[in-house]
């Protein structure tokens, strides 16, 4: 991808049976800027991601990657400009009936233009750089969740991204399994990829991204920086940081249910 090129959404209108989860909604997501993504659970968030990898077709609105509106590409198109993105998942999503190996390496046997020696060099490489290259014989029911976390990153490095997004990334790890990946973050953007998070950890938010978007009842209400984001006046944001009395028991309706 060309030099500020990055990745837009411009108005973007997303609806699922009469809902609205988001409401001319823009995101910019520029080469080397590193962006969280906030909100209560439901609000859309990792809807977002999916629309950005042209999983989802928005209802109106452009999603711009490279300067081409993915909603008019073609199949092929699509794959194409999907290159330059790879996600890692909540759970992992990693293959059981797959090595760890097999799983880091999928996506490039799967495209054919490599030689397996080839693919086995790279599948070692970035499990080294994730510290699981002993574990590339393992299967996931083999790993802890924060393992199986690392061995999903590495199998996103595998395609080299320039982007890389991470939904929920240290959900259900321990604190030794939260600094991995924070520390993993933080090396990639050492080496020039850009990342876009969603999460409820502010912790690990604050400590890898540069800026920060918060959506509230389907729209954007705040796009900036981590100390702009603490001094915030905003109510939604406010109440996020510090619930009270009136948050107990608020039902948030979920994405899935939507």
């Amino acid at each position: 991808m060309a030099d500020g090129c990055g990745i837009r959404m411009e108005r973007v209108c997303y609806s699922v049976g009469g809902r609205s989860i988001l409401r001319d909604f823009d995101l910019s997501l520029d080469p080397g800027v590193n962006r969280t993504i906030l909100g209560v659970s439901g609000v859309g968030k990792t809807t977002i991601l999916k629309l950005l990898l042209g999983l989802l077709k928005p209802d109106s609105g452009r999603i711009i990657i490279e300067e081409e509106d993915i909603a008019t590409l073609s199949e092929g198109g699509l794959a194409l400009a999907r290159k330059h993105i790879s996600i890692v998942f909540q759970g992992g999503a990693l293959f059981d009936s797959m090595t760890v190996g097999e799983n880091v390496g999928y996506r490039m046997l799967e495209e054919g233009h490599l030689a397996e020696q080839e693919i086995d060099a790279i599948v070692r490489e970035k499990l080294g750089f994730v510290g699981l290259e002993k574990a590339i014989n393992l299967y996931p029911a083999e790993l802890s969740g924060g393992m199986k976390k690392r061995v999903a990153i590495a199998r996103a490095l595998a395609a080299d991204p320039e982007y890389i997004f991470f939904d929920e990334p240290t959900t259900g790890l321990d604190p030794i399994g939260v600094y991995n990946i924070q520390q993993l973050m933080l090396r990639l953007q050492g080496e020039g990829k850009t990342t876009l998070m969603v999460t409820h950890d502010m912790h690990t938010a604050f400590a890898v991204s540069d800026r920060f978007s918060f959506i509230h009842e389907a729209q954007l209400v705040f796009e900036g920086t981590k100390s702009e984001l603490k001094e915030s006046s905003i109510p939604a944001i406010r109440e996020f940081f510090a619930p009270g009395k009136e948050s107990l028991f608020r039902y948030v309706e979920s994405e899935e249910s939507a």
